[in-house]
Formats: C-alpha cells, sequence, structure tokens
C-alpha cells in the first residue's frame, strides 16, 4: 500500500517531472505516469489530502451536477455510487480510494504549496519554491484547477463585520447558524446548494442577488440495489449506461456553441419550473433571468425555489452599499441585520493569483502574459513563452454541460504523449510556437462568435477583461479528445539534449 510523503522539508531536490495540485487532473496524470513506468515524478500539493475541489468544498448540500456514472475516470469505474448525483463526502471518498488503489500516494507532497515557479534558460530547468523545499524539474505540469481560488467581494466596510463570515469554499463547520440572522451573498452554483440545506434551521436568511441564474430539475434518484448489483455484475452494463448519459449530454452542444436559438426548449422548461415552484408573483419577477439560458452556467435544483418561498427567506437585489459590524446597508439605504455572512461569490478563474507565481523565460509571469494577450493556450495544455510547462484544466477547456473528467482525460493523453516524445526523439525544451498558439486562438474565438455565451446577453466569469470567452470549449468534446489524441511535436519549437549540453559547454568556457 501506497503512503504519502510526510517529511516537514525535502531540501534542493531534481524531479524529471513535477506536477502541481491533486484532485482529478493531477492524480489522473500521475496514475497515467506510473503505469507508463515514469516514476521520477512528484505530486505538489498545497491541501493534506487529494481531491482538489471536492476536499475543499464541505458546505452543506454540496453534489455534483454531473451525473455519478460520467464524473468519474473511465479507467476507474465505480459501480457502488449511491444515487444519480453524487454528493461531496462521496466524489472525495471515490477519488481517495482511485489514489490508493493505483499507489500514487508515496509521489505525493501534501501541505506543500508552491510560491515560485521560474524557468531558467542557462539550465534548461524550471526552478521551483515550495513550502517544503525547493526544486528543479525538467518538465513542470499544472493542474492547478479554476475552482480552487475563492473570490472576496470588494464591498465596503466588510472586513469590519464582527460576526461569523466564511467564503462557501472556506466553511466553517465550527459556526453554529442555528437560530440565527444569516446572510449570504451571491446565487451561483454554490449558493442555489447552501440556501435549501440552512434556511429550515436559519432564524431569517437574506439571499443577495445580483444575477438570477437559471434552474433546470435535478434528476436525482437513490440507485436501487438491482441496479448496483447490475452496474457490478453483467459486463459492460456499467459503461453502456456512461454512454447513454455522456451521448445525451453531448446533444446540448448544438444549442450552447453552434445555434443557440435551440436552447429555447431549455428555457420554456426553466420558465415553467419556475411558475411552478414560486407562486408569489413579485418573488418570480425577482428571479427570473433577464438572459439566454446557457449564457451564464445553467444550474440544476429541486429545493432552490421552494427554500426561497419559505418566510423567514428574502431575496434581496439591491446593490449592496456597505457592511457594518452586524448589519448589511443596500444602496437604497435598508440596514439588515446580521449575525452570520456566508460570501458565495465564486472563484478566480481567468485571474488566478497562482499565476504570478509562474515566470517564463523572458521573466515576464503567468499573469503579465495574461494580463497583456488575455488568458490563450494552445489545446489548453501549453503557453508560449513557458517551455517544457503544461497545463491541465488550461485556457478554454471548461464545459458547460458534461464532465470535465472527459476533458482531463484528453489532456492527459497529450501530455502523456508529449513526454514520450520528448524522450522518443531527446529533446531538451519544446516551446509551443506562439505563430500556432495565435492561429489556434483565432480559430477558437471565431467559434464562439455565435455562440450562446457570447450572444446571449449576459456578463460571466467565463470572460476575462478584454471581453473573450476564455474559459470554454466551443465545440463536441469528441472534437476535443480527436485534436489531442498525439502530441503535435511540429507545432513546438525544440531543442535537442545534445545542442544543450554544447550551450553549457560554451557557458562554462569548455
Amino acid at each position: 500500500m501506497s503512503r504519502k510523503v510526510t517529511d516537514k522539508a525535502v531540501g534542493n531536490r531534481h524531479v524529471k517531472t513535477i506536477i502541481i495540485g491533486s484532485g482529478f487532473a493531477g492524480l489522473g496524470l500521475a496514475i497515467r505516469l506510473s503505469k507508463q513506468g515514469r516514476n521520477d515524478y512528484l505530486v505538489l500539493e498545497r491541501g493534506s489530502d487529494v481531491g482538489g475541489t471536492w476536499r475543499d468544498n464541505t458546505y452543506p448540500g454540496a453534489a455534483c451536477d454531473v451525473p455519478s456514472h460520467l464524473y468519474s475516470y473511465s479507467f476507474a469505474l465505480n459501480p457502488d455510487w449511491s444515487r444519480s448525483f453524487s454528493k461531496q463526502g462521496e466524489i472525495q471518498q471515490y477519488i481517495q480510494g482511485v489514489a490508493r488503489e493505483y499507489n500514487v500516494l508515496d509521489k505525493h507532497l501534501f501541505n506543500c504549496d508552491v510560491t515560485a515557479a521560474r524557468w531558467n534558460n542557462a539550465t534548461n530547468l524550471w526552478h521551483i519554491e515550495s513550502t517544503r523545499g525547493s526544486f528543479t524539474a525538467d518538465t513542470v505540469v499544472s493542474a492547478v484547477g479554476a475552482l480552487c481560488e475563492p473570490a472576496l467581494p470588494d464591498i465596503k466596510g466588510i472586513k469590519g463585520f464582527e460576526g461569523e463570515t466564511f467564503h462557501s469554499a472556506r466553511w466553517n463547520h465550527d459556526a453554529d447558524l442555528t437560530g440565527k440572522r444569516v446572510a449570504i451573498i451571491g446565487t451561483g452554483a454554490s449558493a442555489i446548494q447552501i440556501v435549501p440545506s440552512i434556511a429550515a434551521r436559519v432564524a431569517h436568511l437574506d439571499v443577495y442577488q445580483r444575477t438570477a441564474p437559471w434552474l433546470l430539475p435535478r434528476m436525482d434518484r437513490p440507485y436501487t440495489l438491482p441496479e448496483r448489483l447490475a452496474f457490478r455484475h453483467i459486463p459492460g452494463f456499467q459503461r453502456l449506461s456512461r454512454a447513454a448519459i455522456y451521448a445525451a449530454r453531448e446533444t446540448q452542444v448544438v444549442g450552447l456553441a453552434k445555434v443557440p436559438a435551440l436552447m429555447r426548449a431549455f428555457e420554456l422548461l426553466a420558465k415553467a419550473k419556475l411558475r411552478l415552484e414560486i407562486r408569489d408573483p413579485e418573488l418570480r419577477k425577482k428571479v427570473t433571468p433577464a438572459f439566454r439560458i446557457g449564457c451564464k452556467r445553467m444550474l440544476i435544483s429541486n429545493d432552490y425555489y421552494p427554500a426561497l418561498s419559505r418566510a423567514n427567506v428574502d431575496v434581496v437585489t439591491d446593490g449592496i452599499a456597505e457592511i457594518r459590524a452586524n448589519s448589511i446597508v443596500t444602496k437604497d439605504g435598508t440596514e439588515r441585520e446580521i449575525d452570520a455572512l456566508i460570501v458565495a461569490t465564486g472563484f478566480h478563474v481567468t485571474d488566478s493569483p497562482t499565476y504570478n507565481a509562474i515566470s517564463g523565460k523572458d521573466g515576464r509571469t503567468l499573469a503579465e502574459v495574461f494580463d497583456e494577450i488575455g488568458q490563450q493556450g494552445y489545446k489548453g495544455s501549453a503557453v508560449a513563452n513557458f517551455p517544457n510547462m503544461f497545463f491541465l484544466l488550461g485556457p478554454n477547456v471548461g464545459l458547460g454541460h458534461t464532465s470535465m473528467v472527459y476533458m482531463i482525460e484528453s489532456q492527459i493523453n497529450y501530455i502523456a504523449d508529449a513526454l514520450a516524445t520528448v524522450d522518443r526523439l531527446g529533446l531538451r525544451t519544446v516551446e509551443v510556437k506562439r505563430a500556432v498558439q495565435d492561429s489556434y486562438n483565432e480559430d477558437l474565438q471565431g467559434k464562439l462568435v455565435k455562440s450562446v455565451w457570447n450572444t446571449g446577453g449576459c456578463a460571466s466569469w467565463y470572460l476575462d477583461k478584454h471581453g473573450n470567452n476564455t474559459t470554454l470549449w466551443p465545440d463536441f468534446t469528441f472534437e476535443f479528445r480527436r485534436i489531442t489524441k498525439n502530441f503535435d511535436v511540429s507545432a513546438y519549437e525544440t531543442t535537442s539534449v545534445e545542442s544543450s549540453r554544447n550551450e553549457l559547454k560554451v557557458v562554462a568556457g569548455q
């Protein structure tokens, strides 16, 4: 059985490949490398365990909005899912179980926060500083997910609030909200799960809404014993079920990315749900979105609207002017007293703080590069100016309709083949050509022009400050799988191991 690396520090150490982060992406790549016999790698994880967002997001009601059988590795199907849409704890247990089963925990360094990663042009190595020591590596793979850095609202007085306050992704389980006056800021994916989970036990709940989300029914139910037995014992049954779910989800791409008018059917369903579940016309008007469905993330819930209809819940649509020691004041001058404040305002997606820690060959950080050109990459897996660095869940890999694990495994195929190609051809460095990256992104943005994300009339976290959608993949996921099947070395500037040795000899004066 594998064990976790628990040394307090590791000093200076060279590793052929370093993976930063161990959620679904980083863990999946670690397993692939081990399967290929590429054992000279290390996973640096700032948390105390694998799991990423499923380790960190433990708020009440936390659950996945992708069907369970699709939200798992293709090489590690789980016949024992308890229900069609799994809850946070069950997903985390699944990830932990996979890590144990594939014996990769001894390749992890936990509680290790990477503070800097710098490319050294003289040595052609990445130099990495962390809270657990320094490292050099031939190749670095960033597997830092998009939903890992909580975004805190810039509201006057928020730091002076004297009651309990925390972000949904950093839930304080020691805080007892029973009988308290609570406010929650945000109405996104986390908030619509939190609100129904706490509404019945708090004295009063104010839901501060900036933009109303579109909600669809959550087709969730427990799996029966015969179903679980079939998943486990009938050959191919679970994979067939998974394939059917995948195909059904993939049909949504036509409306989301290609013919937005087709989203009208989903919008009619969402409106019918809204009318059925909220009888109060004034409240219904408040929570009716003013943009086309799909423009922002489509959410699923069966209990959010009923929770909003409770007598002890108010939806507040006036903007927040300031937060005082024990209250929130809205822009119309109304002051509402509260005992606890929950911030459910999402994450830094297009402006992750981790970008400031990564410096490329010209000394600029990833944040500086993205600030200039926008969050652009090549196949979501490489960025010009950052040699020997690959990304899992990089630019334009996100989805609005199906499982991210499918995209992650596609990228793992690409990166694993890249590492094999580097060894086979005796390459020292690989860096995507800027012209290739520019052409790739021009094509991406061209596809996005007519998508619902660009024409649906909303502002979302999908867009960067340049107004470009640098988050989502604008096509079928099987098309992404096709273009990442093999590493296309011709798209990269390369140097050989031999040429690098000669350059070092010149520098050394030999």
